[in-house]
């Protein structure tokens, strides 16, 4: 390595940059200085960082300057800061030694083939971080050592202490995402080991990959600033998180236990048949066509390593910005919990694991497709490797997300020809990508199977969304079928009836013909007013976001809007909207329905909502926190703007009402209303009805003292049952038993009626049991007067409602209050058609 690229005029110890933009600044003025760069270049450099993690890994940045800038490079330099206190980078990610470099052609690649050896070890790497003389750095960087052998021992960091893992299912994604959040709550550097292996604990994919199982013993450690205290709230956190796993394979196990064979469709005959996993209801019949697992054939074309992380860059940004509209049609079209499938995966390509691995595969002279394919690879298969179902639906998630960026980088190798489907398709396959799931031709696929998977994975909750009948981990067996064979899905009891005779053929034709029919009935009968069969009436509403959605709302059938978020208008953007933006948007959603009613929830920001430029300070438990009203009144800059816009809009004179989240108590009711008045009377507005909702336990057992001070109550029943319950409706394990009919639930639904009733007050629910067809049966059986729900659902509950009197349905509702769970309540609910 020449003195020019690396030379003492060019090295800085023991700095302490106050940002990681002056950090950079501090290292493009050295280049300019040494005469490298012209001083635009600096500005290159910052602008990579807005489109790019130049962060390398284990303490080392290597930020350079965008591809289009090399002219203002005048010779090839590298210029090294050392941050021997540590400077964060990206979150998570804390830098010791910043490498600014400035390349014109390849020659400071021997520097970066070092780093990235010196990267993997630790007893080289580390004392460079805290040396006086700049000698040391410039003898590390040249030297030509060999890489670390595989079974190299791990060792521990300074402050270390063990923990014996008691996971019934080991350590899988859930829990493993509580210890990234605790360790990157530390300035330090925190390390997991097990046996002769070493996990960054603040990297998922390098967590999962140590394969944790019940009973090993590990060694949490750690080093810097604070690293007593990181190492020791780290395991805090891993102990804390003991008890819900236990409780959670505790009831899985329980469930199991109490399984119950579903009344469903059952062949005449005894067909061959291959069972799986029962993924999405329904039965499908046609031919059997096998989508084979075609291996991609990547070239390895090797180029520099300055052109191919430009290139890789480029490809990642192609594939956020892809991403991002994914999930937007996919919310549009499915939902919001859909949508989140293809943001989780966005997150994937944050990986510093990911992102590392292809640098130095790239240093080592290989291509960037061919480098980062195989790091997509090597990551997949080591987490497929593990043997936990959870973490092989992710390594899926990786293998898509990683396919997405190869093609950005080579269009090509997305030529091969797909298979020819015919009009009535069951596909088959070894496994799906959530993005190919969710692109079927629906005309087309009328079902499928796969191999591998599990009812967990985004396959499978999209194929349940898109009403595709869906059996997963059917095994290696199902790739063996004849391609063209004949075939009945049923995705109720997880089966392929292979060959079926001509008498299976009419039963299974038949029981569709019933369903279609049904289906057909409901659709043709949606705009028909929510009632019983006695004409009790119950108004069905939507819950939607957007002024756009809210034609499709009404063509589905809806009544008006019971719930519109407005958290859509604060999420991913850099700044809260101002108060013109939201009227716009308020007045666009009362002209888009037409005179109907409309209940917009104040802003509900909190617990699994978060916004990041509002620096709301970290808590341990955010949905216990500051969360809906409580931040309302605390936040009033965010509360008065939309206040304003609401009721501005009511002046329009078409139907408005308020509707304030998450109240526990009368006083911030009180405290609500003034500030609504104190608005109102400023803006000359008309007043509107101010409803709560009901999603905590206090304030459905107050609700009879509440029920004067306000118009209406809205019940939000996914809340009010993960507090009742105390299970957390977004937990893998957990989620299922996070059941709103469970009987707590519906008693606290009850007494909010009765209270409300006491005053003359109505009573909605907006939460998803709302949009069950069996669970709006026994809410309208409670006294519940109004259903808000996902457009697609309304069709199947009015059609529910119309068939049974509010005689029968309250009787249900008694029976319902008398079960002891959840599980007992949905048997009574079996037979109700």
């Amino acid at each position: 390595m020449s003195d020019a690229l690396l030379n003492p005029q060019l090295i800085r110890l023991g700095c302490q940059p106050a940002s990681k933009e002056a950090a950079i600044r501090e290292a493009g003025r050295m280049l300019a200085d040494a005469g490298c760069i012209s001083p635009d270049y600096i500005d290159s450099l910052l602008r990579r960082e807005a489109v790019a993690n130049t962060y390398l890994g284990n303490g080392i940045a290597i930020p350079h300057g965008m591809v289009e800038d090399r002219a203002l490079v005048l010779r090839t330099g590298v210029a090294i800061l050392q941050i021997p206190d540590g400077l964060e980078w990206n979150p998570g990610q804390r830098t010791h030694l910043l490498c600014a470099i400035a390349a014109r052609s390849d020659d400071h690649l021997a520097m970066l083939r070092q780093l990235t050896r010196l990267l993997q070890d630790e007893s080289r790497l580390l004392p460079l971080f805290l040396t006086q003389d700049s000698a040391d750095l410039i003898a590390a960087l040249e030297q030509q050592i060999e890489s670390l052998p595989p079974d190299a021992e791990a060792r521990d960091l300074e402050h270390a202490e063990e923990w014996r893992l008691d996971y019934p299912n080991g350590l899988h994604a859930r829990p493993a995402a509580l210890w990234v959040d605790a360790a990157r709550r530390s300035p330090a550097q925190l390390q997991v080991r097990h046996g002769g292996q070493n996990a960054d604990a603040k990297n998922l994919i390098a967590l999962l990959q140590l394969g944790l199982r019940q009973g090993d013993l590990i060694s949490v450690s750690g080093r810097g600033p604070q690293a007593e205290d990181g190492v020791h709230q780290l395991v805090k956190a891993m102990r804390e998180a003991s008890l819900a796993e236990q409780t959670a394979a505790a009831i899985a196990a329980q469930r199991a236990a109490a399984q119950r064979p579903r009344a469903g469709w059952q062949p005449v005959g005894a067909p061959i048949s291959l069972p799986g996993i029962a993924a999405s209801p329904g039965i499908a019949i046609g031919t059997a066509r096998i989508l084979a697992g075609e291996a991609l054939q990547v070239p390895d074309r090797p180029i520099s390593l300055a052109e191919g992380g430009d290139r890789l860059h480029e490809a990642l940004a192609a594939t956020r910005l892809q991403l991002a509209r994914l999930a937007e049609t996919t919310q549009a079209s499915l939902g919001a919990g859909e949508a989140g499938i293809f943001r989780a995966q966005a997150e994937l390509l944050n990986d510093t694991d990911l992102i590392t691995l292809s640098c130095q595969l790239m240093v080592a002279g290989h291509g960037v497709e061919w480098a980062w394919h195989q790091a997509v690879e090597r990551l997949a298969e080591k987490i497929s490797a593990l043997g936990n179902p959870l973490l092989a639906a992710r390594a899926a998630d990786l293998r898509d997300v990683g396919r997405r960026v190869l093609f950005q980088l080579d269009p090509a190798l997305q030529g091969h020809a797909p298979v020819d489907f015919g009009p009535d398709t069951i596909l088959l396959a070894p496994d799906l990508a959530p993005s190919d799931t969710a692109a079927l031709d629906l005309s087309r696929v009328k079902g499928l199977a796969t191999a591998h998977g599990g009812p967990t994975a985004h396959t499978a909750i999209l194929a349940r969304t898109l009403g595709l009948p869906a059996v997963v981990a059917a095994g290696a067996a199902l790739l063996d079928v004849a391609d063209g064979s004949p075939a009945i899905l049923d995705g109720d009891a997880g089966r392929l009836y292979l060959n079926p005779s001509d008498a299976d053929l009419e039963s299974a034709r038949a029981w569709q013909q019933h369903q279609r029919e049904d289906q057909q009935k409901q659709q043709a009968e949606r705009q028909l007013p929510g009632q019983t069969a006695d004409g009790a009436r119950i108004e069905i509403a939507a819950n939607i976001n957007r002024p756009d959605q809210a034609a499709a709302a009404l063509e589905a059938g809806a009544e008006g809007v019971g719930l519109m978020r407005t958290e859509f208008l604060f999420l991913e953007r850099d700044a809260a909207p101002d108060e013109e933006e939201q009227l716009k948007t308020y007045l666009a959603m009362q002209q888009a329905l037409q005179g109907k009613p409309l209940i917009v929830r104040a802003l509900d920001i909190g617990g699994d909502k978060q916004v990041p430029y509002l620096n709301l300070p970290h808590e341990d438990n955010p949905f216990l926190g500051m969360r809906g009203a409580r931040l309302l009144l605390a936040r009033r800059e965010l509360l008065e703007p939309q206040l304003r816009a609401l009721y501005r809009a009511a002046k329009a004179g078409r139907p408005l009402s308020i509707m304030f989240p998450m109240i526990s108590s009368l006083k911030e009711i009180t405290r609500l209303k003034g500030l609504c008045e104190s608005v109102r009377k400023e803006l000359g507005a008309p007043a509107v009805p101010i409803g709560i909702m009901v999603e905590v336990p206090a304030a459905a057992l107050l609700a009879d003292q509440l029920a004067p001070y306000v118009d209406f109550f809205s019940i939000g029943t996914n809340d009010l049952t993960q507090y009742a319950l105390a299970m957390d409706r977004q937990h893998p394990e957990l989620a299922a038993e996070a059941d709103s009919l469970h009987p707590a639930v519906l008693r606290l639904i009850r007494q909010t009626v009765q209270g409300a009733a006491a005053h003359q007050r109505w009573v909605g629910v907006c939460g998803g049991i709302a949009g069950d067809p069996q669970g709006a049966a026994v809410l309208a059986g409670l006294g519940v007067d109004e259903l808000s729900m996902s457009p697609h659902d309304i069709a199947s509950v009015k059609a529910m409602l119309r068939r049974h009197s509010r005689a029968k349905l309250q009787g249900l509702a008694e029976q319902a209050l008398a079960c002891d769970s959840a599980d007992e309540v949905r048997q009574l609910l079996e037979d109700l058609a």
